[in-house]
């Protein structure tokens, strides 16, 4: 009878301490001395523990994207400021960077909630650095309307499409989709425009044919944010 209580007593003292009593958070904060059953390591670093990798990603590599972006920004002043084909380069790519490349990335790796918020604040953004200049004509809100909702469809569709699926080939499929899709929009916003210029096969090339391309390239960066966990697994499924 004694060793049947003392069982009782260790099974139930074993349970209490076992992961699936816990929350995910709760079990990992508990003290490695809390209980003489187990022994639970908290994941974290201490001031010393400096790696080789914080110091290339987190110091190295953020300094160089930026210095990247001011020479681009500088290349037609750089250059004599006679080369409208690189200022033309360089406001497409400052455009799918902030419209098409960042919405893409959240709803790929987070959710489609991250990735439309992030496409209607980005396209506001970026609607209201032009607003001063196409408003003074007449059909420049239309234009800018497009640049939001062309925004916000891409990141959401791009999150619902992906549903936080690792696969490589399910976030291709996807980023593709949702970015050939919005540019399709974007390029039919524009032709109810009065003032619009993007007309023609060159126009929809530079209109879709890019973000089709960035929707080819965000996966890639994607996969790579995911292999050094940096995807919001912990939140919460919809």
């Amino acid at each position: 009878m004694q060793f049947w209580r003392e069982f009782g007593q260790e099974k139930r003292e074993s349970s209490r301490c076992s992961p699936g009593a816990f929350s995910i958070q709760s079990w990992q904060n508990i003290n490695a001395n809390s209980c003489k059953h187990c022994t639970v390591r908290t994941v974290g670093s201490g001031w010393k523990d400096w790696s080789k990798s914080d110091v290339i990603y987190g110091v190295i590599a953020p300094v160089l994207v930026v210095l990247l972006i001011v020479l681009i920004s500088m290349l037609g002043s750089l250059l004599g400021g006679g080369f409208g084909i690189v200022k033309g380069i360089t406001m497409e790519i400052q455009e799918l960077v902030i419209i098409a490349a960042v919405p893409l990335l959240l709803g790929l790796v987070w959710n489609r909630w991250a990735g439309g918020a992030s496409g209607f604040l980005l396209g506001s953004l970026y609607a209201l650095y032009w607003a001063p200049i196409y408003d003074a004509y007449r059909g420049g809100g239309t234009i800018l309307l497009g640049y939001v909702v062309s925004a916000m469809l891409i990141g959401y569709m791009a999150g619902v499409l992906n549903r936080r699926s690792e696969n490589f080939g399910r976030m291709l499929i996807s980023g593709l989709v949702a970015a050939t899709i919005g540019g399709v929009l974007l390029f039919g916003v524009f032709h109810l425009s009065s003032m619009n210029v993007v007309t023609g096969v060159d126009g929809f090339l530079l209109t879709v044919l890019t973000r089709t391309g960035c929707g080819a390239i965000m996966p890639v960066i994607a996969k790579v944010f995911m292999w050094y966990g940096m995807t919001a697994q912990n939140v919460q499924k919809e």
